[in-house]
């Protein structure tokens, strides 16, 4: 059984997915891991329709708390012509899990900046069950004051259909708890992990987010497309450049999109 229940619906996660921008693959691809924060694509399906009906069946699960089956169910055709059924399932829950778990986590992040001054500690929460990665099964129960540089690597998801979550912590439980503010940041630092199904110990190897997820997400969705374009376009080819400030048209002002094609050399 797979659990993909999360507390939704948020008006925070809700109000940044419909700020996404929606990409082609090949587009998706030439942008920074940070800046895909304010994207949406997925591999194997073109701009169109299809992508259309996905990111509107992952709208839904957010705004509605629809759940992993209305979703399965709304985009079936679209999954089913790809072969993703059976041991190909896990790109629908992958899917799933990573786009719905970042939405919520960056909702989070707006939610526990406004109380910052009243619980100004943030804690990190991994499920910790026999499917959760050791690096982030590691990073559990560890407390942070809410702007410490820390969080600008760990701040999850921390990967793929990663569940880890985020909690926000006052004074007056850190004390209740008899819980500590860490002395130090262990990433990148050696650690043993255990297999969490046979408790035997594991090689050594670095405390580090999955690769491609050492940045905040929360940070990254601040900036918003406008932003996120301000400084990727420049880094694209101009063909790539052009193809995604036309798709950038559709959730951007023209005074944003002018600034955006003066910046590329286009006329605006």
């Amino acid at each position: 059984m797979i659990d993909l229940s999360f507390d939704l619906p948020m008006a925070e996660a809700a109000a940044f997915w419909r700020r996404k921008l929606r990409l082609s693959p090949k587009e998706f691809r030439a942008l920074q891991d940070s800046a895909r924060t304010n994207a949406f694509a997925v591999s194997g399906i073109a701009l169109g329709d299809e992508l259309d009906t996905v990111f509107d069946a992952l709208q839904r699960a957010i705004d509605n708390g629809d759940s992993f089956e209305d979703f399965k169910a709304e985009c079936a055709e679209i999954f089913e012509r790809r072969g993703w059924t059976g041991k190909r399932a896990w790109r629908v829950d992958n899917i799933f899990r990573t786009n719905i778990q970042t939405a919520y986590n960056v909702g989070r992040y707006e939610q526990m900046q406004r109380v910052k001054k009243l619980r100004p500690f943030w804690r990190y929460s991994a499920v910790n069950d026999s499917r959760t990665r050791p690096e982030h099964r590691a990073m559990h129960g560890k407390i942070f004051p809410a702007d410490h540089p820390f969080w600008d690597t760990w701040y999850p998801p921390n990967g793929f259909r990663c569940r880890c979550s985020v909690d926000s912590v006052s004074k007056e439980e850190m004390e209740g708890y008899g819980w500590q503010v860490e002395g130090s940041d262990p990433t990148n630092t050696l650690f043993e992990p255990t297999d969490p199904v046979t408790g035997v110990k594991l090689p050594a190897r670095q405390l580090l987010p999955d690769p491609g997820w050492n940045y905040h997400p929360g940070k990254a969705a601040d900036q918003g497309p406008a932003r996120m374009l301000r400084d990727a376009l420049p880094k694209m080819r101009p063909q790539i450049a052009s193809m995604v400030l036309a798709r950038a048209a559709k959730i951007l002002s023209a005074a944003e999109i002018a600034k955006l094609k003066e910046l590329i050399g286009e006329q605006a």
